[in-house]
């Protein structure tokens, strides 16, 4: 069974930065802490800055593979550090392609559940001052993915994150958010999608919503 390790725990509010000039508001500037209690609502100390696309229940964690840095760094020829991407967990052996929507991990003390990929937003170019970030990661679907919490508890850099149960093999995280951002006219896709009760309600709507414009 494999058994992921944490790279890096990260929390962090809204804060400025700049870019090109210009001080952006937003709460990607996360940074590592050695230990953090986790809540139903998300890591005590932490915050997002837009609420459309980050927070609430089905989205209190936020997770990216420490594998896609490697390939981020060989493609841009950069130095990219966790958590380059505002995640809470940069951790390591599921990535989008082998985590499934509704996997349930343990991750310190606190049980966590996998709800929906995630959508990107310009704001991860513009915090690491790549200006085709942006269309590389949806192009790749690296986009990490969100977790609920079931059980609260205590997390630390230490902490492993360890598959429970898997509810349904069928739909992965990379599955799920190909078709939401490169493929919304896949009618049987977006079906299949819905069927997964543990879905996100954000991403049930957003496939309704889809399948509503192509009837």
């Amino acid at each position: 069974m494999l058994v992921g390790k944490v790279i890096a725990l990260s929390i962090g509010k809204e804060k400025s930065f700049t870019w090109k000039e210009r001080n952006i508001q937003s709460a990607i500037g996360k940074e590592k802490v050695n230990e953090a209690i986790l809540t139903f609502d998300g890591f005590v100390g932490d915050g997002v800055a837009n609420t459309a696309f980050h927070g609430g229940k089905e989205r209190a964690v936020c997770y990216y593979p420490y594998e896609h840095y490697k390939k981020w760094e060989e493609e841009f020829k950069a130095t990219i550090n966790p958590p380059a991407f505002g995640e809470n967990i940069c951790g390591t052996e599921f990535t989008e392609h082998n985590a499934y929507i509704g996997d349930i991990f343990s991750l310190g003390d606190a049980v966590v559940q996998v709800t929906q990929g995630r959508v990107p937003c310009s704001t991860i170019s513009k915090y690491n001052q790549i200006d085709t970030f942006l269309s590389r990661i949806v192009e790749t679907c690296y986009t990490g993915y969100f977790l609920k919490v079931l059980e609260e508890g205590v997390v630390s850099e230490r902490s492993t994150f360890q598959l429970l149960d898997r509810p349904q093999d069928k739909v992965s995280v990379w599955d799920a958010t190909k078709v939401m951002l490169l493929d919304r006219k896949n009618k049987d896709a977006m079906l299949s999608i819905l069927q997964i009760e543990q879905l996100a309600e954000d991403w049930k709507n957003r496939y309704k919503k889809a399948l509503e414009k192509i009837n």
